[in-house]
């Protein structure tokens, strides 16, 4: 199964979203999107739900020689959530990436000033809080934005994705209420071998979407 870009994606993620909206399982739902990439999954499932769209801005910590292995993730003003047993595997320290998480810090919060433009997030008490990305790989950062969703006291927490690792999945499927994902591989290296299209999304894409352009 692969999807042929994001949008279609957030199509069909919309669709499942749909059938819980009906049943009665997504009160008064608002849509966050890890963006870049799961914004264009998101927008789709916020357009079906009729639900506010707001991003949740999350940043991997990579390791110092290789930006692109994650060893932890960020989000907001929040400590950062690292991987324990990895840092151990490869000899490092909180320390020794504390250059790493100012730079990420830096950037998180010049991304949430570029697309939020002066907005606060939405609150969430009373509200199912819809997390989405256009999937799951180690699901480092997924961990994180779901506890600082949670901080802000959602009366449901939902992560809704399209495809995702199975070991990821059952690790994730305890830090919420309701995991809705359409495709666990039990071949998986990585979140774009599931879509023909997974070009890289720019910040004026993620505008658009929120605009609702």
């Amino acid at each position: 199964m692969r999807f042929r870009d994001r949008e279609e994606a957030g199509q069909e993620l919309a669709e499942q979203l749909r059938l819980r909206q009906e049943k009665g399982i997504l009160p008064r739902p608002v849509v966050l999107a890890l963006p870049r990439g799961g914004v264009a999954v998101a927008r789709q499932a916020a357009r079906v739900l009729q639900a506010p769209l707001d991003v949740l801005v999350v940043r991997k910590i990579g390791a110092p020689f290789h930006e692109e292995f994650g060893v932890g993730a960020l989000a907001g003003d929040d400590p950062p959530l690292f991987d324990e047993a990895t840092l151990s595997r490869l000899g490092l320290s909180e320390a020794d990436l504390a250059p790493v998480v100012e730079r990420e810090r830096r950037e998180l919060r010049r991304r949430e000033e570029r697309y939020r433009q002066g907005r606060p997030a939405p609150p969430l008490p009373g509200r199912t809080a819809v997390v989405v990305d256009d999937g799951i790989a180690t699901g480092s950062t997924a961990r994180v934005a779901l506890r600082a969703v949670r901080g802000r006291r959602p009366e449901r927490l939902v992560l809704a994705v399209p495809v995702c690792a199975p070991e990821s999945a059952q690790e994730l499927r305890r830090e919420v209420d309701d995991f809705v994902c359409l495709h666990e591989p039990a071949l998986f290296s990585s979140v774009g071998e599931w879509y023909e299209d997974f070009g890289q999304l720019s910040d004026a894409d993620v505008l658009e979407a929120l605009r609702g352009d």
